[in-house]
């Protein structure tokens, strides 16, 4: 008697988790707003529920495929809005304040992370990411593996003079100056920024070239690729003047790696260490 009803009770119980699963809330539908922040969710596995990102997610290579919402400073809600997402992610800086209220008015959860550009405030991204999205339990692991790729990062003897150029074409190049993530990750690979006395970016020119006077030109390999290359970069005016443009030592790396400042900064900043130590 006991045991049948112990096994009704059994069967009541299977059917009722049964039932629940079959009530639980659909995955998310996530649309991410900045390449970091998309490599952490794929990061901690999440990568099946992300169904369009921004033009910055390039890593891995399977979000290349997924539908673009545009650049991640110049976002409209109509494009967001087309991909049925239920949460939208980003970086504070993803989007305008306007986009935003339009966002949340449709329905959708909007939720954006602050982004230190430091390896205190990238393993402080992850575990916020993480957080969000009932991961935390899978963030030690990428934090275990970010300090093990900086481990790995040998510094050059000597710090030498690094200039970061962004370039898209000769018509449009410009400096990196203080305060910039680009400043952020040659320093952690042991160099020290050659472009001083202002933050943000600026054009550049022959004469602060000359004034700066490099060792090294640092540039996304887009960058380089749209000056024609090395070639191209070293008959830009003033180059030929430099330290880095007498001895050709060009490092060219992928902006995404080489800026985001995510689960990859390990593998970027001994990279980058690697090529100033030649």
């Amino acid at each position: 008697m006991r045991s049948s009803f112990l096994s009704k009770a059994s069967l009541l119980l299977l059917l009722l988790l049964v039932g629940l699963r079959s009530l639980a809330a659909p995955a998310p539908r996530i649309v991410s707003l900045n390449g970091t922040i998309s490599e952490i969710l794929c990061q901690l596995g999440l990568q099946s529920q992300v169904v369009g990102v921004d033009v910055t997610s390039t890593y891995p290579g399977a979000l290349t495929k997924l539908p673009k919402v545009g650049h991640n400073r110049n976002i409209s809600a109509e494009g967001v809005l087309a991909l049925s997402p239920t949460i939208v992610v980003g970086t504070t800086e993803s989007l305008k304040p306007e986009v935003t209220s339009q966002l949340k008015s449709a329905g959708v959860t909007v939720q954006l992370f602050p982004q230190e550009y430091s390896v205190a405030g990238t393993k402080k991204l992850i575990q916020q990411v993480a957080a969000a999205f009932q991961a935390s339990a899978k963030a030690p692991a990428l934090l275990k593996q970010l300090d093990a790729d900086l481990a790995k990062a040998h510094k050059p003897a000597k710090s030498p003079k690094v200039l970061f150029i962004y370039a898209r074409g000769t018509g449009t190049m410009m400096v990196a100056g203080q305060g910039t993530p680009l400043e952020k990750v040659i320093g952690l690979a042991g160099g020290q920024n050659a472009a001083t006395g202002f933050t943000d970016f600026k054009p550049l020119t022959a004469e602060a070239l000359v004034a700066a006077n490099p060792d090294v030109l640092l540039l996304f390999d887009s960058g380089l690729e749209s000056l024609g290359g090395k070639a191209g970069l070293l008959k830009v005016p003033g180059i030929a003047q430099t330290t880095a443009g007498r001895t050709g030592r060009v490092v060219e790396m992928d902006g995404q790696l080489l800026s985001g400042f995510g689960p990859r900064l390990g593998l970027a900043t001994s990279e980058l260490a690697r090529q100033l130590s030649q």
